[in-house]
């Protein structure tokens, strides 16, 4: 499933998945392959499966080859896009090919796809069109208006001119067949009998079509062939007398049956791709490998950074102790190495390219990220809560089930630039003060006074603040329980322990903790080779020049 260069303004079938958020094809630049993920409305699915696209690549391809290079400068994937024109390079940078590149794409485009298929249950196709109120819906009604008045008036004539309505009824044809399964061989030659295009032709010359009778065979046949959803539909085309309307409306409906059709196969291959997706796309990501070396940069200075981290941790402990050798080399495990890599990923600036091979999962690291920054605030409120005013809480019924009620609406887009979570702090704040006054009152005890008020809005506020102590040390028992989680031989059979002031998430966090090991693991049993490699030459670059040294004398 090839899928082509994406028009944000264009109408059809869109990939959508939970959330709302649609998959994008990769884009090359010089430092590798960058992947798009928005939050938009998605990406059209291809009507046809390659759309001339390898003839034309080849035009375009002769064309760029051709072309002066001050017309056409080609881009290799790895040469650096920083340095100086007139430095020279060590060695000829790779050229990419036009052809190359569209292979790499559609590489892409179909391991992407088979990923977000097999993991998200949520995934599925549905049809949309451009709203009505712009320009584009706006020229679209019109010119459809003139078609279908057009037909009406053609229709209406005398003797009527069924030259445009015959190929209306050819493309309906063409639909009703495509839905068939290879078996249904006594349905596929009732259509070819019905709509028999060249006997149909004949009776137009003899002004002897019956356009209603038609008609109604194709709602009949639709009937037969369409989910359960969409038997409504029928029901209208059936009630429907105007021949032109129902045209139009039973285009409408085939659309609809076309979506209900691709859903019906994503749920048919899931299974499937689920079983094969390790191998699948460990041999897709190979196969772009091969055609762009640079599509692991990013991972390995992601992996590499990580190592910096791990060896500054090292020396900091090493400075700690006074007895400690300095001068020998410290080991590293490569396991520590990579989840804590995988860690950085919870608080990862999104503005920033995520490495290659975690790109299939982007989207869902995002809201893991966004909903564990929500419940870290909330644990951080119900910590400077229970300390400032514990005693007047300690018999409100359900005060931690309030206090989520409260924050989670508050916290909503928090990860967005226009958020102001200061404010959301203050509210909250501002509803807690209520909460606890009012069971006070209820127990006939007297209120926080203003300034105890004061100072409880004041501490849950300065959560905002970069280096808040309350903030810094609820992130750090968050870190130590997805740590904890990610060392676990098998988290499904029992959960790490829950560190201390994280109570009040504690449902939230390990069903988050539970997704995101399940997507850390998936992408080590798929990306565990490459990620050997990379750590092999980083860790231990000695053996890894012997190994390639043995390689090439070996050629």
């Amino acid at each position: 499933m090839d899928v082509p260069e994406e028009d944000s303004n264009s109408p059809g079938w869109v990939f959508k998945s939970e959330g709302g958020s649609c998959v994008r094809p990769w884009r090359a630049r010089g430092s590798g392959l960058v992947y798009c993920v928005n939050k938009v409305k998605g990406f059209r699915m291809p009507l046809n499966d390659d759309q001339n696209s390898d003839s034309d690549s080849s035009r375009l391809s002769e064309s760029t080859v051709s072309s002066s290079d001050t017309e056409y400068s080609r881009q290799s994937f790895n040469s650096d896009s920083s340095s100086k024109p007139s430095s020279p390079p060590c060695s000829p940078p790779k050229v990419i090919t036009f052809d190359e590149l569209m292979a790499a794409t559609r590489n892409l485009s179909n391991w992407t796809l088979a990923h977000e298929i097999a993991v998200n249950a949520n995934f599925c196709i549905k049809h949309e069109d451009y709203p009505q109120n712009s320009f584009a819906g706006t020229v679209k009604q019109i010119v459809h208006k003139a078609f279908w008045d057009h037909l009406e008036s053609e229709l209406n004539e005398d003797p009527p001119e069924y030259k445009h309505a015959i190929k209306l009824f050819e493309e309906i044809k063409e639909i009703l067949l495509s839905f068939l399964t290879p078996g249904a061989n006594r349905i596929h030659n009732q259509i070819c009998e019905v709509l028999d295009m060249d006997l149909i032709r004949q009776q137009a010359e003899h002004n002897a079509v019956d356009i209603p009778g038609l008609a109604n065979y194709v709602i009949n046949t639709m009937g037969k062939l369409c989910a359960p959803i969409r038997d409504n539909d029928i029901k209208q085309l059936k009630a429907t007398d105007n021949i032109v309307e129902l045209l139009r409306q039973i285009f409408r409906v085939l659309d609809l049956m076309k979506v209900d059709m691709a859903n019906y196969t994503i749920k048919s291959l899931r299974p499937y791709l689920w079983h094969n997706l390790v191998d699948y796309e460990r041999t897709k990501f190979q196969e772009i490998l091969e055609e762009t070396p640079s599509a692991l940069n990013l991972t390995t200075e992601w992996i590499k950074e990580s190592i910096e981290d791990e060896l500054s941790s090292i020396s900091d402990e090493s400075s700690s102790c006074p007895g400690a050798d300095s001068s020998s080399k410290p080991i590293i495990s490569p396991t520590l190495v990579l989840n804590n890599g995988y860690l950085k990923l919870l608080q990862w600036d999104y503005c920033k390219t995520i490495p290659e091979t975690l790109i299939t999962d982007e989207v869902r690291l995002q809201e893991l990220r966004e909903k564990l920054n929500q419940l870290k605030v909330i644990a951080c409120v119900s910590l400077i809560t229970n300390n400032m005013v514990g005693a007047a809480i300690v018999d409100v019924p359900d005060f931690t089930d309030q206090l989520k009620r409260i924050s989670l609406p508050l916290l909503e887009g928090m990860n967005k630039k226009s958020f102001d979570l200061k404010e959301a702090l203050n509210a909250i704040g501002v509803q807690i003060c209520s909460i606890v006054n009012k069971s006070l009152s209820e127990r006939g005890l007297p209120t926080l006074n203003e300034e105890m008020q004061s100072n409880l809005m004041g501490q849950i506020a300065h959560v905002v603040e970069k280096n808040n102590p309350v903030c810094s040390l609820i992130d750090k028992r968050i870190q130590l329980f997805m740590r904890s989680l990610l060392a676990l031989p098998s988290f499904q059979k029992c959960m790490p322990t829950m560190p201390g002031g994280l109570s009040v998430i504690q449902t939230e966090i390990e069903f988050l903790g539970s997704q995101y090991a399940s997507i850390v693991n998936f992408n080590k049993k798929v990306y565990g080779p490459f990620y050997a490699n990379i750590l092999r030459k980083l860790l231990f670059p000695e053996a890894a020049m012997e190994e390639t040294e043995a390689e090439t004398s070996s050629n």
